[in-house]
């Protein structure tokens, strides 16, 4: 393929784009960070704008992107969408038909609260507004998906344990008391059975995720090699792993029904069943040799994981963090710049 094919494209799942297009923005990423450090980035984006649209709060994405664009000699604009007409009524294709004929790529991000946790709600959302504009439409996180989230981290796995194929990679359910949805999980889950990775979602008994991307993460797994396995003991779930990422996320039953219909206290009351899946230092002994510890951030601290384990040497949260940055001007650089 040529880099220009991805021009114009949506990204709204990282299973959207084939192994050679995300391989093309990975090494496009590996490129603008060396370049970044010799301080000779080219300007993929000059002139350009991306509108970014927040249903809901964030720290690293808003961030990286704006510094993406302004690395690249362009601009993220942030809108917060309570501020926008949008709030009072005004149609998603409207909105979409108006930042089409302002910028040259349109993010969204909307999910849990924004849409009451029903699942599917925000990612339904996110594909109105891609039917809609011209311009590129990528998902900022949805309830289903975080795409360029998911290529950063696959990227810093292959930057840290080099090649990934037959590497153990565990998502691990954590404790927190604070609801999240499965977008994160759910990309990371298909990123890496694509790429070979064996995968092991390890959760609590009722904090099963979407049944039919696990069939089809599965199905990725025999494609290239991979396996995904599904357990509920953590601690066999640990032994000799490469990488491990502990993240809470939703009951299943509460993301089907609706956080409003299920109550969030009874959410948190399994939640706290299950105090004990906390990735402490003690447990990652149980890892490989060279195993890391990742995380998409924010990392709920004395819950999810323990201070010792974040701020270890297993940790490679900041440099993953970092990654997002150069990631995120490859894609803006692919789908709207000047290749």
């Amino acid at each position: 393929m040529t880099l220009t094919e991805l021009f114009g494209r949506d990204l709204i799942s990282s299973q959207d784009w084939s192994i050679e297009e995300i391989d093309a923005a990975m090494d496009l990423a590996r490129s603008l960070k060396i370049a970044r450090a010799s301080g000779n980035v080219p300007e993929l984006f000059k002139n350009r704008t991306m509108f970014m649209l927040f249903y809901n709060t964030s720290t690293r994405t808003r961030a990286s992107f704006e510094a993406a664009a302004t690395m690249l000699g362009g601009h993220a604009q942030f809108i917060d969408f309570a501020t926008t007409r949008g709030a009072e009524g005004e149609s998603v294709k409207d909105i979409a038909k108006m930042y089409e004929r302002l910028g040259h790529v349109l993010g969204v991000r909307i999910l849990e609260s924004a849409v009451d946790y029903v699942y599917g709600r925000g990612n339904a959302v996110v594909r109105e507004y891609a039917e809609h504009a011209k311009i590129p439409v990528i998902n900022m996180a949805d309830d289903m998906f975080h795409p360029s989230q998911a290529i950063t981290d696959l990227y810093t796995l292959r930057e840290k344990l080099g090649r990934v194929e037959k590497k153990k990679y565990v998502l691990m359910w954590a404790y927190s008391d604070k609801v999240r949805s499965w977008g994160s999980i759910q990309d990371e889950m298909l990123i890496a059975t694509r790429y070979g990775m064996d995968v092991v979602l390890a959760y609590p008994p009722g904090f099963d995720i979407d049944e039919n991307l696990v069939k089809l993460a599965k199905k990725n797994a025999e494609e290239s090699g991979g396996t995904l396995t599904i357990s509920h003991n953590y601690k066999e779930a640990l032994e000799n792993a490469d990488a491990v990422f502990p993240r809470s996320w939703a009951s299943h039953e509460c993301v089907i029904t609706g956080m409003n219909r299920f109550g969030r206290e009874r959410e948190i009351e399994l939640h706290n069943k299950y105090r004990d899946w906390k990735l402490t230092r003690e447990l990652t002994d149980l890892m490989s040799r060279h195993g890391i510890v990742t995380h998409v951030l924010p990392v709920f601290r004395g819950q999810e994981a323990d201070d010792d384990v974040m701020d270890g040497p297993r940790s490679v949260i900041y440099d993953q963090a970092e990654n997002l940055l150069y990631v995120r001007a490859a894609i803006l650089s692919l789908v709207a710049g000047k290749i």
